[in-house]
C-alpha cells in the first residue's frame, strides 16, 4: 500500500510527465546534433587560393564540396595583408600556390583557426589531386580524361593489431559512459525525491500517524520501492521514445547509403566515370562516426539487461542512503549538508567512468569496477569497450558485489530510519548516527 501510494503520487505529478516527454526529446536532439556535426556539415571553410602564376587556372575540383568553398586570387598576397586586410576577413584560410610548386610539390596553408584532421585531409587531397592533373597536362601526353579514369580515390582503414575490428575504441567507451551517466541521473533525481518525501513527512509529523500502523522498516522500504517503480516506468518511457526516434532518424534522416536497398544501380553505372561523383564518393566515405556508432557498433540488445540490473541495484544502494539522510536530519539545512557528499560521490562515479575509458587495464580501473559507488558507470564503459575473452565473469562479480552492498546499506539505513525518524529539532552529529546504528 505504501509503495502504491508513492507510485501514484509520482506518476501523477506534472514534473514527472514533463520529464518523461521532454527528457528523451532533448536526448534525441543531442543525438541529432552529433549526427549532423559528424557528417559533411561538421565544418565549413572558405579557402582563398593565392595562385601566383595562374598554375591551377582557377580550378581545383570538378564538382562541389559541402565542407569547403574555394576562391581564387591571382598574384601575390602578403601574409600580413591576408591577416589584417578587411576584404580577406571572410576567409578561413589562404592556400598559397607559388611558381615552385611544379618542382618542389609543396603548398602552404595559412589558417585563422586550426582545422580538424578531417578538414586537413580534404584540403590536402584536393590540392594534391589538382596538382597531379596540372603535371599530367604539362609533362605527359596523357589526356585528363584518361588520367581521371585511372586515378581513383583509395581508402585506407587504420586498425589496431590487438583490436582489428575496432570493438574497444574510445567511441564505444563514450556510449558506455552515456548509459552509466544515465543511470546516475535517474538515481540522483529519484534519490532526491526519496529524501524530500521523508523529510516532508517528518517535518509535518505525518510520520507519527503512519508509524502507528506500519513498522519503520516497512515505511522506508515501501517508499523506496514505490518511487523506484516510478523511476523504472519513466525509464521505460525514455527507452520507447528514444528507440522510436532513432528508428525514424535511421529511416528518414540518416539512411545507410551503402545499403543495397538504398542504391540506384543504373545511376551508379552512369556516374562511375563522373569526376564530381568521385569527389562526392570520397567525401561520403569519410565516416560519420556517431551514426556508425549508434546503428552499427552499439549492441543494445546484449547490454540492455545488464543496464537494467545495475540500474535497479544502484538505485537501491543509493536510495537507502538518501532515505537514511532524510530520517536522521534534524532540519532541512542538515539534510542539504549531508547531500553534498552524495553529490561528490556521484561526480566521482562519472569521473571513474571517464578514467576507465582512458586506462581500461589499470589496477585503479579494476578497483573502481568493483567499488559499489562507481561500479554501475564503470561496468557500462567496460561492457561497451569489451571484456577480454574469459573475463566476462567480472560483470557478474561486480553485480553481486553491488547487490550485497545494497542489502548491507539498506540494513544500516533501516536502523538509522527506525531510530531517527521520530527525532526532531536536533543537530545531526556523528555520535548520534553511531548511537542509532548500534540500537536494535
Amino acid at each position: 500500500m505504501i509503495a502504491l501510494r508513492e507510485f501514484k503520487d509520482r506518476i501523477g505529478a506534472r514534473s514527472f510527465i514533463l520529464f518523461s516527454v521532454l527528457g528523451p526529446i532533448l536526448v534525441l536532439g543531442l543525438v541529432y546534433m552529433l549526427f549532423a556535426l559528424g557528417g559533411e556539415t561538421k565544418q565549413h571553410w572558405k579557402v582563398l587560393i593565392a595562385d601566383h602564376g595562374g598554375i591551377f587556372e582557377n580550378k581545383i575540383m570538378a564538382g562541389e564540396d559541402a565542407s569547403i568553398t574555394y576562391y581564387f586570387a591571382n598574384g601575390i598576397i602578403e601574409l600580413d595583408e591576408f591577416k589584417d586586410g578587411k576584404k580577406y576577413q571572410e576567409f578561413d584560410a589562404m592556400l598559397e600556390v607559388n611558381e615552385k610548386v611544379l618542382t618542389n610539390k609543396t603548398g602552404f596553408l595559412f589558417y585563422r583557426i586550426k582545422p580538424s584532421t578531417r578538414m586537413q585531409t580534404r584540403i590536402q587531397y584536393q590540392y594534391e589531386r589538382r596538382l597531379e592533373e596540372v603535371l599530367v597536362e604539362r609533362f605527359t601526353d596523357m589526356s585528363l580524361q584518361k588520367f581521371r579514369s585511372i586515378k581513383q580515390p583509395i581508402g585506407v582503414t587504420f586498425s589496431d593489431v590487438n583490436d582489428p575490428e575496432g570493438k574497444a575504441n574510445d567511441m564505444t567507451g563514450w556510449a558506455g559512459f552515456f548509459f552509466g551517466a544515465l543511470i546516475f541521473l535517474f538515481i540522483f533525481l529519484f534519490g532526491m525525491t526519496i529524501l524530500r518525501s521523508v523529510s516532508r513527512e517528518k517535518s509535518n509529523r505525518i510520520v507519527e500517524v503512519l508509524l502507528a500502523s506500519v513498522r519503520p522498516n516497512q515505511l522506508m522500504l515501501g517508499k523506496i520501492i514505490g518511487i523506484g517503480l516510478a523511476a523504472f516506468l519513466q525509464f521505460v518511457i525514455w527507452i520507447a521514445i528514444i528507440g522510436l526516434g532513432l528508428y525514424l532518424m535511421r529511416e528518414h534522416l540518416f539512411p545507410d547509403l551503402l545499403d543495397a536497398a538504398n542504391m540506384n544501380v543504373k545511376q551508379l553505372i552512369l556516374d562511375a566515370n563522373d569526376t564530381s561523383y568521385q569527389e562526392k564518393y570520397f567525401a561520403a566515405r569519410e565516416y560519420n562516426e556517431f551514426v556508425n556508432l549508434v546503428y552499427e557498433r552499439v549492441q543494445f540488445a546484449n547490454t540492455l539487461g545488464f543496464f537494467l540490473l545495475f540500474f535497479v541495484a544502484g538505485y537501491f544502494f543509493y536510495g537507502a542512503i538518501f532515505a537514511a539522510i532524510g530520517a536522521t536530519m534534524g532540519s532541512e539545512s542538515d539534510g542539504q549538508q549531508f547531500v553534498i557528499p552524495i553529490v561528490i560521490l556521484l561526480c566521482l562515479s562519472l569521473y571513474a567512468g571517464y578514467f576507465t575509458m582512458n586506462y581500461p587495464d589499470s589496477s585503479m580501473a579494476t578497483f573502481l569496477h568493483y567499488l559499489p559507488f562507481t561500479s554501475p558507470v564503470v561496468v557500462m564503459v567496460k561492457l561497451y569497450q569489451g571484456y577480454e575473452p574469459g573475463h566476462a565473469y567480472e560483470i557478474y562479480m561486480s553485480l553481486i558485489t553491488l547487490i550485497l552492498s545494497a542489502f548491507g546499506v539498506m540494513a544500516i539505513a533501516s536502523r538509522l530510519y527506525r531510530n531517527g525518524i521520530l527525532q526532531f529539532g536536533h543537530r545531526v552529529r556523528l555520535k548520534h548516527i553511531f548511537k542509532w546504528m548500534k540500537r536494535t
